[in-house]
C-alpha cells in the first residue's frame, strides 16, 4: 500500500470525475477541484451517476462502498485550499498548454514540498510541462482511459528528471485504486494506448470530412471487420467532442477541418457526446 493518503484531482470533467471517484471508491480521501462552485455542482451530479454505475457494475459497489466513496470526496474551487495537504495532485484540466502552464505555476507555489504532481494529459508530454511545476523530480504523467472501472489501465510515464522513487510510488498508487499500472520506459507522445488509437480516429475523421461515408457506416465497418465493441465515432462520443475538438484544432490541415466540422455541426449545438446525451449518436432513448 502506498504512503499517499490525500489525493486532489484538478478538473471534474468526464475523466477527472472518474479518476476522483475511483480513488475515493478505494478508500482515499479525495478533493475535487474545479474553477467555480457552479461547475462543482455539476460534478456532484456526475459523481452521483458514477455511484449508481458502481453499485451495479463494480464488485463491492452494492455493499455500501459506492455510497461511501461519495463521502470520501470533498469539493473546492479554491486552489490553495484544495492542495494544502495533498500527497498527490492529478491534473485533468483542458488540453491547452497556456491553461496548464498557469495552473502548474500556481500549483507549484501553493502545494507543500511533499506533493507529487501527475498530469493526465493525452497530447502533451510531461517534459512539455515539467518546467512550470517548480519540482520536475516530483512530476510525471499518470494517464487513464475513459470508463476507468472497466478500462482500468493507468499509464505511468516520467521524464529524465523524475525521481525513480516518485515513479514507483505513483505506479503503486495506481494499483491501490484498482488500476493496472502500465509502466512506460521513456517518453512517447500518445503513450501506448493512444499511439494505437489516434491513427484510427484520425483516419475515421478524414473519411468523414472527405465525404467518403457517414459515421454510422464507418463505425459499422470497424466493428464488423475487427470485432471491436465500438467504432471510432462512438469512441469520439465517449471521449467527448470538446476534447476531440481541442486536440484536432492544433493538428494537421485535415484534422483542423474535422475540428471545424465538429464545432459547426455538434459543439455549437450543445451536442458534446454521451455527457450531454447527444453527439454523433443520440443517447436520450
Amino acid at each position: 500500500m502506498t504512503t499517499l493518503t490525500n489525493i486532489t484531482v484538478l478538473g471534474t470533467g468526464v475523466l477527472g470525475s472518474q479518476i476522483a471517484y475511483q480513488s475515493a471508491f478505494h478508500g482515499f480521501s479525495v478533493t475535487a477541484y474545479d474553477i467555480n462552485d457552479a461547475v462543482l455542482e455539476s460534478a456532484k451530479a456526475r459523481f452521483r451517476a458514477l455511484a449508481d454505475i458502481y453499485k451495479t457494475d463494480v464488485a463491492g459497489g452494492a455493499d455500501g462502498r459506492a455510497e461511501q466513496a461519495l463521502d470520501n470526496i470533498s469539493y473546492s474551487s479554491d486552489l490553495a485550499a484544495a492542495v494544502h495537504d495533498a500527497d498527490l495532485v492529478i491534473e485533468a484540466i483542458p488540453e491547452n498548454l497556456a491553461i496548464k502552464e498557469d495552473t502548474y505555476t500556481r500549483l507549484g507555489a501553493l502545494s507543500p514540498a511533499k506533493t507529487i504532481f501527475a498530469t493526465n494529459s493525452s497530447t502533451l508530454l510531461p517534459s512539455d510541462l515539467m518546467g512550470f511545476t517548480g519540482r520536475p523530480d516530483r512530476f510525471l504523467a499518470l494517464h487513464f482511459a475513459n470508463h476507468v472501472w472497466v478500462h482500468n489501465t493507468a499509464e505511468v510515464m516520467g521524464t529524465a528528471l523524475t525521481d525513480p522513487a516518485v515513479y514507483a510510488t505513483v505506479a503503486e498508487f495506481a494499483g491501490d485504486i484498482g488500476m493496472v499500472a502500465i509502466e512506460i520506459k521513456k517518453e512517447k507522445a500518445g503513450y501506448l494506448l493512444n499511439s494505437m488509437l489516434i491513427p484510427l480516429l484520425d483516419a475515421a475523421a478524414e473519411l468523414l470530412v472527405d465525404g467518403i461515408a457517414e459515421p454510422d457506416m464507418i463505425d459499422k465497418t470497424w466493428r464488423i471487420g475487427t470485432g471491436a465493441p465500438a467504432g471510432p465515432f462512438q469512441i469520439f462520443d465517449i471521449v467527448g467532442l470538446t476534447t476531440a475538438y481541442n486536440i484536432s484544432s492544433t493538428a494537421g490541415p485535415k484534422q483542423r477541418e474535422f475540428a471545424a466540422y465538429l464545432k459547426r455541426n455538434y459543439i455549437d449545438q450543445g451536442k458534446l457526446g454521451i455527457s450531454t446525451g447527444e453527439g454523433f449518436y443520440n443517447y436520450h432513448s
